[in-house]
């Protein structure tokens, strides 16, 4: 009914389609493969659809109050771990954050990292132990995954000419072969090295805690697959 019926309302008869579904999703919860799955790029390659997921509590409250102000449908996921995890203080007055706008998280110079969600936290705390050792990385969340904001993701990259992406969506369908995709497009001779990604395993998210662990990219595997960036 969301992909083949809302989706399409605007388009088949112009009818406006103003539906937020909230979807809480994403791992480290030991909650399992139906419980901690990421479902995100089923939508996102759905036109007529928006596809929002927020990492912080201020996005959350602007990214929804924009969403139901939003003629058009939204997916709005909400990662489960984030809950009474990430708190800060929020404006009395009323605010709303724009769809379709990604946010520099971090300055930095040496590569960027585009990421979102809970993996937004991973990437900010791989980039304070990459300063230690010389390494600034940009970090740029991306808030909303369809529409992209390409504007934003091009400028990084073009200012730090190496990238690489964050998701703890599973690997293969992820949306950083369709950022890879826009980059090389856009910017390839503006990089330095080659487009690398840090992602889920190809499985069903496991239940036990160890195997999750596993499964899911840790801040180490940034770090990691940052310095190699860097060296390149």
């Amino acid at each position: 009914q969301i992909t083949n019926f809302v989706a399409k309302g605007h388009y088949r008869w112009g009818a406006p389609a103003p539906l937020v579904v909230r979807g809480p999703s994403g791992g480290g919860v030991h909650g399992g493969p139906f419980h901690s799955e990421n479902p995100e790029m089923y939508f996102t390659h759905t036109p007529g659809l928006k596809v929002v997921y927020p990492a912080t509590p201020y996005d959350a409250k602007g990214l929804l109050k924009s969403a139901i102000r939003d003629n058009n449908p939204v997916l709005f996921f909400e990662h489960k771990f984030l809950y009474r995890r990430i708190k800060e203080e929020l404006p009395e007055g009323d605010y709303t954050v724009p769809l379709g706008q990604a946010v520099v998280r971090r300055a930095g110079r040496d590569l960027t990292i585009l990421t979102y969600a809970a993996m937004m936290h991973t990437s900010l705390e791989a980039a304070n132990l990459l300063a230690q050792e010389g390494i600034e990385a940009e970090v740029v969340d991306l808030r909303t995954l369809l529409p992209l904001d390409k504007e934003t993701i091009l400028q990084s990259v073009k200012k730090t000419n190496k990238l690489l992406v964050v998701h703890e969506d599973t690997r293969t369908g992820g949306i950083a072969g369709e950022i890879a995709a826009i980059v090389c497009e856009e910017a390839f001779e503006d990089l330095d090295g080659p487009i690398l990604r840090v992602t889920a395993l190809d499985t069903p998210v496991p239940y036990a805690p160890p195997l999750e662990e596993r499964f899911l990219p840790q801040v180490k595997d940034v770090v990691e697959k940052a310095r190699e960036l860097a060296r390149y």
